[in-house]
């Protein structure tokens, strides 16, 4: 009976960590280029008390045996890197990928991180950066002159500068991908940082070799469903309801059987 008290235990403690993921899906409903995460569950532990093909009584094969789980856990909470609606902005710093790939910038350690997020800006120097001041990598400076950007679905910079009718360009934006997408290190701030599950990065130019294209004037939205994680909110609270009936349950059992001496 006590078994049972420490296995819905388990459905509960699982369910309170889906509870937590669901709802910084829901807290980023409107964070540019947020990827949702998904727990996974899994079953743990089984106490064997009977083994399947053991030899029964007169000759023959247990066909079954007799196995009790323990519980379940979280093995997993995974990003989803499906693509959010694009939506137009009308600046021409936004930009939106089209596909697979993420923007490169340099973190101020001087490492490289990886960001699906295109609200692109300038800092005083010209250079295209994040909301956080991040520079793009490869670095990309725009003219203080510069009267109007252009930037292709190739991700080449071209600005027209003040007096001038010919575009000139400064600079190519250039995406990284990686094969396993879902093993990037979440570091906040709309950004990834690799690991040895991810893969190292592939560079490339936008729209070429499987990279997405770039779209200037638009943003790329989260990808949460708030239906879809609306739902899911009941599900896990229905599971973690139904378990701590489990305990409650199991506890009014044992009380039963510490009346029987009375």
């Amino acid at each position: 009976m006590i078994r049972s008290l420490w296995t819905a235990a388990t459905g509960m403690e699982a369910q309170q960590l889906n509870m937590d993921v669901i709802a910084n899906n829901l807290a980023n409903v409107n964070s540019s280029g947020f990827k949702k995460s998904r727990a996974d569950f899994q079953d743990i532990l089984y106490q064997t008390s009977k083994l399947a093909g053991a030899t029964a009584a007169g000759g023959g094969e247990v066909p079954t045996g007799i196995q009790v789980g323990l519980g379940s856990k979280v093995a997993a909470v995974q990003k989803v890197f499906t693509t959010g609606d694009i939506r137009t902005t009308n600046n021409e710093l936004d930009l939106a990928i089209e596909g697979e790939g993420f923007f490169q910038v340099t973190q101020p350690d001087g490492e490289v991180a990886y960001s699906r997020g295109g609200a692109m800006k300038m800092d005083s120097t010209g250079r295209l950066v994040t909301s956080e001041g991040l520079a793009i990598e490869p670095e990309v400076v725009i003219p203080a002159g510069a009267t109007q950007i252009s930037i292709g679905s190739d991700g080449i910079v071209e600005v027209l500068e003040d007096g001038s009718n010919t575009p000139t360009e400064v600079g190519t934006i250039e995406l990284a991908r990686f094969s396993n997408p879902a093993g990037l290190k979440s570091l906040g701030h709309n950004l990834y940082g690799e690991t040895v599950s991810s893969g190292a990065p592939e560079t490339g130019i936008p729209g070429e070799n499987g990279m997405g294209a770039i779209s200037q004037g638009y943003l790329e939205g989260s990808n949460v469903s708030i239906m879809e994680e609306m739902v899911n909110m009941i599900a896990g609270q229905r599971a973690y309801e139904i378990n701590s009936k489990a305990i409650q349950t199991a506890d009014e059992m044992l009380q039963m059987a510490n009346g029987l001496i009375r």
